[in-house]
C-alpha cells in the first residue's frame, strides 16, 4: 500500500557499536493505537483506556512547533513507540545520515520503548516512492540487509524492530521463503520483529500460501509487537488499505499468533476513514477480549 504519513532497550556508548542480541527484551505494553491528529483533543482532554501509542517517526522529526509540543504531552502520560515509514532498510541507495540523525534526536526526546520500520525499500537515486516495496529473498539480499541493519543499530544505539510488509508480487529469483529470510535476519542482527497480522493474511491470500506457515516459521522470542488493521477485498486479491475495521479472518489469525507468541504488545492501525476515538477503542477492546480469552485477564489488562 502507499505510505500515508498521517500519523527500554540498552543504549550503546556514543561511537561504540550496539550489542542488540544481548539487549533485554522490551516490556509488554498491552493495547495501543496509532496516534492520529483527529484524536488529539480526546486524548489530551480525557483519560481513554489506551495503554500506549505508536507515532509515525517522520511526522515528528522536525525542529519544533505544535506537533512536538503535543507529542511531549502525550509521551509524558503514555508509553510511546516510534514507527518509521521511510528508512528504506533494504534499498541499495546509501543511507540518508541526516535522516538517522533526526531519528536519534527524536528518540532522545520521547524515549520510545522501541524504534521500528519496515523490511522493504521505499526509494532509490534520491527519490522516495512512498511505497513499501518488496525485496527478493536471496542470500545476496540477506547479506545486504544484515549489513544495513547493523549500521542502523549502531547509529540508534539499540536493536531495531522490523515489520513484515504486505506484498502483491514475488520474485522468481527468491531462494527462500519470507519467514526464512526474516528468521535469519533476526538471528544475524539481533533485531526485534513487528508481526503485522493483517500483512501476513494479505500476502498469504495474494500468493496462495498458508498464513500459519509464516506464523510458525519465525522465532517467537524476537516478536515484540503486533499490528492489526483492515484491508480491502478485491475478490481475486486483497489490499492492505488501513481504512476498514479488522476483518474476522485477521482476528482468527491474531488469536493463533497469541497462542504461538504469548503476550505481545498489540495495536490497531487506521490511516484513512478514521473513525471517532470511541469507535476505535471499541475495536481495541475486541483485541483485549481475544487476548484475555487466549492468555488470561492479566494480559488483557496489564495495568490493572
Amino acid at each position: 500500500m502507499g505510505i500515508r504519513m498521517t500519523e527500554g532497550s540498552t543504549s550503546a556508548t556514543a561511537g561504540c557499536p550496539a550489542q542488540p542480541s544481548a539487549a533485554a527484551k522490551p516490556p509488554y505494553l498491552g493495547f495501543g493505537l496509532g496516534l492520529r491528529t483527529q484524536h488529539y483533543a480526546d486524548i489530551l482532554d480525557g483519560d481513554p483506556e489506551i495503554d500506549w501509542f505508536e507515532v509515525i517517526s517522520e511526522n515528528f522529526m522536525v525542529r519544533g512547533g505544535q506537533p512536538l509540543a503535543i507529542l511531549d504531552r502525550i509521551a509524558a502520560r503514555y508509553p510511546v513507540v516510534m514507527h518509521g515509514v521511510s528508512m528504506s532498510i533494504a534499498s541499495t541507495a546509501p543511507f540518508d545520515e541526516d535522516y538517522l540523525d533526526g531519528l536519534v534526536a527524536l528518540a532522545k526526546r520521547v524515549e520510545p520503548k522501541w524504534i521500528s520500520d519496515h523490511l522493504c525499500w521505499t526509494g532509490v537515486h534520491g527519490v522516495n516512492l512512498h511505497d513499501l516495496l518488496p525485496i527478493p529473498y536471496t542470500r545476496e539480499a540477506l547479506d545486504h540487509v544484515v549489513a544495513r541493519v547493523h549500521h542502523v543499530q549502531e547509529r540508534i544505539g539499540r536493536a531495531l524492530c522490523l515489520e513484515n510488509v504486505s506484498t502483491y508480487v514475488q520474485f522468481n529469483r527468491s531462494e527462500m521463503s519470507e519467514w526464512e529470510f526474516i528468521s535469519e535476519l533476526a538471528r544475524r542482527t539481533g533485531c526485534w520483529l513487528l508481526f503485522d497480522v493483517n500483512n501476513v493474511y494479505v500476502s498469504a491470500f495474494n500468493h496462495g500460501y498458508d498464513a500459519m506457515d509464516f506464523l510458525n516459521g519465525i522465532p517467537a522470542d524476537r516478536v515484540i509487537q503486533f499490528h492489526l488493521a483492515g484491508h480491502s477485498d478485491m475478490v481475486n486479491y486483497v489490499v492492505d488499505t488501513h481504512d476498514h475495521p479488522v476483518r474476522g479472518e485477521v482476528w482468527d489469525l491474531y488469536a493463533a499468533a497469541l497462542r504461538r507468541f504469548g503476550p505481545v504488545s498489540t495495536m490497531i492501525e487506521r490511516d484513512d476513514h478514521i473513525p471517532p476515538l470511541p469507535e476505535l477503542m471499541q475495536e481495541l477492546g475486541h483485541a483485549r477480549s481475544i487476548a484475555g480469552a487466549v492468555l488470561g485477564p492479566a494480559v488483557a489488562h496489564p495495568a490493572a
